[in-house]
């Protein structure tokens, strides 16, 4: 029996697409005004606040491909918590928004040190495998105090 050629009829010359690219909005789409905060009933009491999602996307800046994480946000509160509600509608705001992987670190972090004040805060983003590289980006702010 003969095998058959499995040579493409496309060459890379052929291919149209590839150098597709998508919009993206800027950062002035991200919704920072939507966060909103409470009361802490027990200041002086240090406790550490874990939240995370895996349903954040951003999209890369360059060629408007979605970026998908898991976003952690850990905190000792002072005196104000972040509601969840607020912090889910402010990280849905990012979806369409062109943001290196890098940045959305330092930007998570410094609206919500803005809006709730903790003693203490750390952001990070754990990103899905794309082209074969796994990324993981956080930073923190404050002095975490020592148990």
């Amino acid at each position: 029996m003969k095998q058959k050629s499995l040579k493409s009829k496309h060459t890379q010359e052929s291919l149209t697409g590839l150098d597709r690219r998508y919009d993206v909005e800027r950062y002035d789409a991200i919704d920072v005004d939507v966060l909103d905060v409470f009361p802490y009933e027990y200041p002086g009491k240090d406790i550490v606040i874990n939240i995370d999602t895996d349903e954040f996307t951003a999209v890369c800046p360059f060629s408007g491909l979605p970026d998908f994480a898991l976003i952690k946000v850990n905190y000792i509160p002072n005196k104000l918590l972040i509601e969840l509600r607020s912090l889910k509608y402010y990280l849905l705001s990012y979806r369409n928004v062109g943001i290196y992987q890098e940045h959305l670190v330092n930007r998570v972090l410094e609206d919500l040190v803005r809006c709730s004040r903790p003693k203490w805060m750390e952001v990070i983003a754990d990103y899905k495998i794309r082209g074969g590289v796994h990324t993981v980006a956080s930073r923190e702010w404050g002095v975490k105090p020592k148990k």
